[in-house]
């Protein structure tokens, strides 16, 4: 093995080594820091992602907000990719901190959290944990953690706006992972978007069943098409494999996570897409001047959080208009998405008349239904 080979060892190979130390020494001792940040030497966050971070999605979007982080002064970033939720996560965490000397780290992975976060973070009180996904919760999880999670289902929203002006078929297809509630607002909103424009509109739904499975979203992508959908749009990690299928069987996409317009510019209508260096700079800000660790940060299209791709070439102008007043009401805060009465896909009403749910509603964080207009089950 030559000195390069040497000085390059894997991070996770390393700390396989360490483990028995780990053990013998107690974690807080070898990675717990006397202090959480200093103005003598620069801040060392850690980004860890369960995909890769060329991967046109969730991912992505991460590790472009932390080429953003590489630039501004006083900092130094670590990377890993392809980190399963498992131990595997733990591992890297720790070498991140005893190897890189990182004192904030930001797991990036909804499955990342409970148990791998809050394992390490109850050893490591000095170690800052900011996690994207939405679970931290007051007086029952670690102040070293926070939570941070955007709106996104605003822009979700306008894709259904925009799609409604260029299905013909009245039918749309939406591609999911898992129904849980950050995926239902998704679909729900897209749908109530679409459905805004024209309810004769239904959106079909297939859930794939995890967040990365290229071939059942190929395979869902086809099906759909079939079926005579002709506007497609998604929540899965990597969107690639459905926006490449959809544009070869001549259908429009609308995006997710991250602008996909490259792969395919003449069906790409519009997409959702996260800003995440706003919620990174919160963390890192508190950091470096030894503030509280901030604990639920959460913003929408208001807040910067979230922003929709800038339209294709295919978008008419009376979609452009539709869509850019209702991202203006949203922008100032007059504009909420799910407002009664609003009736699930059984015909159930679930948001009474006169309902408004503001986005920190308490409801829609457990929201587990399809609206009308969605074919599909949970």
């Amino acid at each position: 093995m030559d000195g390069a080979s040497k000085t390059t060892t894997n991070r996770r190979e390393w700390i396989i080594r360490t483990a028995s130390t780990l053990g013998a020494t107690g974690a807080t001792s070898l990675l717990g820091l006397p202090g959480i940040a200093s103005a003598q030497k620069p801040l060392t966050s850690g980004f860890i992602y369960v995909g890769a971070r060329d991967d046109y999605g969730y991912n992505q979007s991460h590790a472009d907000a932390a080429a953003l982080v590489k630039k501004m002064p006083g900092l130094k970033v670590v990377e890993e990719e392809n980190v399963p939720e498992t131990v595997a996560v733990q591992k890297t965490m720790q070498a991140m901190v005893a190897q890189d000397g990182a004192t904030l780290l930001f797991p990036t992975s909804f499955g990342y959290f409970d148990p791998h976060i809050l394992a390490l973070a109850a050893k490591n009180p000095n170690i800052r944990f900011a996690h994207c996904g939405g679970l931290w919760t007051e007086g029952k999880h670690p102040k070293n953690v926070g939570s941070f999670f955007g709106y996104i289902d605003e822009c979700q929203y306008l894709n259904g706006v925009v799609a409604a002006y260029s299905t013909k078929s009245k039918k749309l297809g939406f591609i999911a992972a898992k129904p849980i509630p950050q995926v239902l607002r998704n679909i729900n909103a897209f749908a109530m978007g679409a459905r805004s424009v024209d309810p004769k509109i239904t959106v079909t739904v297939i859930f794939t069943g995890d967040w990365s499975m290229p071939v059942k979203e190929a395979e869902a992508t086809n099906s759909l098409a079939d079926q005579g959908v002709d506007v497609f749009t998604m929540h899965v990690d990597g969107p690639k494999v459905i926006v490449e299928t959809a544009a070869k069987r001549g259908k429009f996409v609308c995006g997710y996570h991250a602008s996909q317009a490259k792969l395919a510019p003449a069906a790409y209508l519009t997409g959702a897409e996260w800003n995440w260096i706003v919620a990174y700079k919160q963390f890192i800000d508190a950091a470096q001047t030894g503030k509280p660790h901030p604990n639920f940060v959460r913003g929408g299209l208001k807040e910067g959080f979230v922003k929709p791709s800038p339209y294709g070439s295919s978008v008419g102008e009376a979609a452009r208009k539709n869509a850019d007043a209702v991202k203006a009401k949203m922008m100032a805060g007059g504009f909420d998405i799910f407002v009664g009465e609003l009736k699930d896909n059984t015909g159930k009403v679930v948001i009474p008349k006169g309902t408004a749910l503001k986005q920190t509603d308490p409801v829609l964080e457990g929201m587990n239904y399809l609206v009308e207009g969605v074919i599909g089950k949970v």
